[in-house]
């Protein structure tokens, strides 16, 4: 169906739920009454007008959508509740499984032809990124990651399950590596008299625990398992990016510009925006794309609990940057 008749049948929905609406609200409301009610008559017949125009416009965008992309925002540190920052519940990005949702939810949309997938993000947590990139690859049609400021480790992990990747020629592209971190706080512990007391079952169940010293035979476990998400990274870029391998290993995990990483191979293309979108119309074979951004729903308690936690935060970053003893190995991204 093309956008012409598009807008006509959803303009005709309308314009006919319209008639109706005030023609029930003219006879409910303001011809039959002859009191002096008629003015609330009145009012409420508008009221009916502009519930029907409503029902009206939203009956006609489900039944006639004018969109046929679908984009989905990766924006923030990645992680599974979609926080990111140095304090617990700060929330830095979108959590991962509701990006997933939303990528779900396109691939399910009968009007959804094409997905653009927006990236700007640092990385983050593997597990999460590697549950995007799954729903990414999986999608039934035309895949386009497009970097705006920063699209690094996780963010390019997502992008090679993709079609192809664009970015501006100034955008931060790369970081493809994998980091491990501990917290070695022993010696601090030492100071204020405190001790680690062991009590665990398998040799390596405490392997990075921070009021410990570790061993040779950790740091080697620790860095084994680095090493197998790193290869496993490399694996997944070269494969999803038609690349030879050691050209990834190559890189080092560094970051480049678009336009070096354009040369490197590490991205398709460089644009704007609207190049992006008239490279998803010359893939559907179409003159143009309408794209609907698909985004979780907010309530309002997760509203006002992120702005909460965001002047907690602002307040207080400095001094919630202590060690938590607590604190195990960690993979990231």
């Amino acid at each position: 169906m093309t956008d012409s008749f598009t807008r006509v049948y959803r303009l005709a929905i309308v314009v006919v739920l319209a008639v109706v609406g005030a023609a029930v609200g003219w006879i409910l409301f303001y011809r039959v009454p002859d009191t002096l009610a008629d003015l609330a008559g009145l009012l409420l017949f508008i009221g009916t007008v502009v519930a029907a125009l409503r029902v009206g416009g939203r009956l006609a965008a489900s039944a006639f959508p004018d969109y046929d992309v679908a984009e989905v925002a990766v924006e923030g540190p990645i992680s599974r509740d979609g926080g990111g920052g140095p304090v617990p519940g700060r929330g830095g990005g979108t959590p991962a499984d509701d990006i997933v949702e939303q990528v779900d939810a396109a691939a399910d949309d009968d009007s959804v032809d094409a997905l653009l997938v927006k990236l700007n993000t640092p990385g983050g947590e593997v597990l999460p990124s590697d549950d995007i990139r799954r729903a990414v690859a999986d999608f039934d049609g035309p895949t386009v990651a497009y970097a705006t400021d920063t699209c690094a480790s996780g963010g390019y992990w997502i992008a090679s399950g993709c079609d192809e990747l664009w970015s501006h020629d100034v955008s931060v592209v790369g970081s493809i590596g994998v980091i491990g971190s501990s917290v070695n706080a022993s010696e601090l512990a030492d100071k204020v008299g405190l001790s680690y007391e062991r009590f665990a079952a398998g040799k390596y169940k405490d392997a990075g625990m921070a009021l410990k010293e570790p061993t040779e035979d950790e740091r080697e476990y620790l860095q084994g398992l680095i090493d197998d998400y790193y290869d496993d990274f490399v694996e997944r870029v070269a494969e999803g990016r038609d690349m030879d391998p050691q050209v990834v290993r190559d890189t080092e995990a560094r970051v480049y510009l678009g336009e070096e990483a354009h040369e490197l191979g590490l991205v398709d293309s460089l644009g704007s925006r609207d190049d992006v979108e008239d490279r998803l119309a010359e893939r559907l074979g179409r003159d143009e794309v309408s794209v609907r951004e698909f985004t979780p729903e907010v309530g309002l308690t997760d509203r006002l609990r992120g702005g909460v936690e965001g002047a907690a935060y602002a307040f207080g970053a400095g001094l919630a940057s202590s060690v938590d003893p607590d604190d195990g190995f960690s993979f990231r991204f």
